[in-house]
C-alpha cells in the first residue's frame, strides 16, 4: 500500500522538525515536502495527499482554502486562532477531511475525556481551575490545550468560556464565585507542556495532570490523525474522533 504523501507546513519549527523525524520510522507516511515562511506552498502542495499544519494561526486560513480547493486532507495543530479564522477552517471542512485539535497527544486527549467525566461525577460543589506551563518561547496564552480543557468544563457546567473564565487574578477581586473557571498560564525554561485540572471542594481536592517530556508524542499523534483522516468523509474532526473517545 502506498504511504500517505504529506506536506509539513511550519517545517522549520520545533513541531515541524519532530514530525519529519518521526515520519522516518513510519512506513505508512512519506514526507514529500516541508515548507515554511517564504516558501512556495502552492507548488509544494501538488504532490501531497495531506498537509500537517504547525505554522502560525494567521497562516492557517489560507492553507485551509488551498487544501479545500485541491482536495487535500488537512491536519491542524496550530493554536491561537480568532473566531473568524476558525470559521474559515469550518468552511474548508465542508469539502475535505480536517482534523483540528489543540493537542495531538494520546495522553492529553485521555485527559480531555477524564476532565469531562470527572466534572460530571463531582458536580457543581467543586470549584474548577486549569493550570498550564510551557517553555519561555511560547507566544500564545493560555495554551490551546488549556483553553480546550476549560471549554470542556464550561460545557459540563453549562457556562460560557468567553464570559465565565478568569485568566489569572490580581488585586482585590473578591471571593471566588461558583460560576467561574480559573485559567492560569506559566512560562519558563524548556517545558514542553504541563496541564493540570483542579477540582476543589470543602475538605477534598481532585487533580488530573498530564506532563509531556518530548514533542514526539504530539508528532506521532498528528501523523496518526493524518492517516486516519485519509479514510474519512469531508468534515471537521478532532483527536477525540481519531482515538474513538466520542
Amino acid at each position: 500500500m502506498k504511504p500517505l504523501q504529506v506536506l509539513v507546513n511550519g517545517a522549520k519549527g520545533r513541531m515541524g522538525q519532530a514530525i519529519i523525524a518521526c515520519a522516518k520510522d513510519d512506513p505508512g507516511i512519506s514526507i514529500v515536502a516541508g515548507v515554511d515562511l517564504g516558501d512556495d506552498f502552492s507548488t509544494a502542495l501538488h504532490p501531497a495527499d495531506a498537509v500537517i499544519e504547525f505554522s502560525h494561526h494567521d497562516a492557517t486560513a489560507a492553507v485551509a482554502r488551498e487544501c479545500a480547493a485541491s482536495k487535500k486532507i488537512l491536519v491542524i495543530g496550530t493554536t491561537g486562532h480568532t473566531d473568524a479564522q476558525v470559521a474559515l477552517i469550518r468552511e474548508a471542512a465542508k469539502s475535505i477531511p480536517v482534523v483540528f485539535a489543540p493537542n495531538f497527544s494520546v495522553g492529553v486527549n485521555t485527559l480531555f475525556w477524564l476532565a469531562r467525566k470527572t466534572a460530571e461525577i463531582l458536580g457543581p460543589d467543586f470549584d474548577l481551575e486549569v493550570v498550564e506551563m510551557h517553555h519561555r518561547l511560547k507566544k500564545d496564552a493560555p495554551s490551546g490545550t488549556a483553553k480546550r480543557l476549560a471549554e470542556i468544563l464550561a460545557e459540563v457546567r453549562k457556562l460560557n468560556y468567553n464570559t465565565d473564565t478568569r485568566h489569572g487574578r490580581s488585586g482585590i477581586v473578591g471571593g471566588r464565585t461558583s460560576s467561574e473557571i480559573g485559567v492560569h498560564a506559566i512560562r519558563g525554561g524548556d517545558v514542553v507542556g504541563d496541564h493540570t485540572v483542579i477540582f476543589a471542594a470543602q475538605g477534598e481536592r481532585v487533580e488530573l495532570t498530564h506532563k509531556a517530556s518530548s514533542r514526539d508524542t504530539f508528532a506521532r499523534g498528528a501523523i496518526r490523525a493524518a492517516k486516519w483522516a485519509a479514510s474519512q468523509a469531508p468534515g471537521l474532526y478532532d483527536m477525540q474522533d481519531v482515538l474513538g473517545l466520542k
